[in-house]
């Protein structure tokens, strides 16, 4: 039985993931590691919603690919292009250590993906 108030709970924090990335992209000197690593968490979110949904148990896991694969066995068909997916899975991690920091075009085009997977999400679940 898909427990409500926990597909709430990740719905919540994947929007405030996508807030604050919203956020740290318009600001005057704008944190592009940041809008890429909240994009990536938004994203993740909203696929662990989907899975929550079906009531199925994912494992402890940043692998976008991965989580949206489990979504496509649960018949939950999203479509998303894996090339994408696999890029924005290496801000989980990749962007909290120096070393290879994002481009401004990296954050955008991070940005569009959580978009992009919080419209298919909003609009599965029936929500605004």
């Amino acid at each position: 039985m898909v427990d409500v108030n926990e597909l709430r709970d990740w719905i919540a924090y994947a929007e405030e993931d996508l807030g604050t990335a919203k956020l740290l992209l318009k600001a005057k000197k704008p944190f592009f590691s940041a809008v890429c690593f909240h994009s990536q968490q938004c994203s993740e979110k909203y696929l662990k919603a989907l899975l929550i949904l079906r009531d199925f148990d994912f494992p402890k896991t940043h692998d976008l690919v991965a989580l949206d694969s489990m979504c496509n066995e649960n018949g939950i068909l999203t479509g998303f292009d894996q090339q994408k997916l696999a890029d924005l899975t290496r801000h989980a991690v990749q962007t909290r250590y120096p070393g290879s920091q994002p481009t401004p075009e990296d954050a955008k085009e991070a940005l569009a993906i959580a978009v992009e997977i919080r419209k298919f999400t909003r609009t599965y679940l029936g929500l605004k």
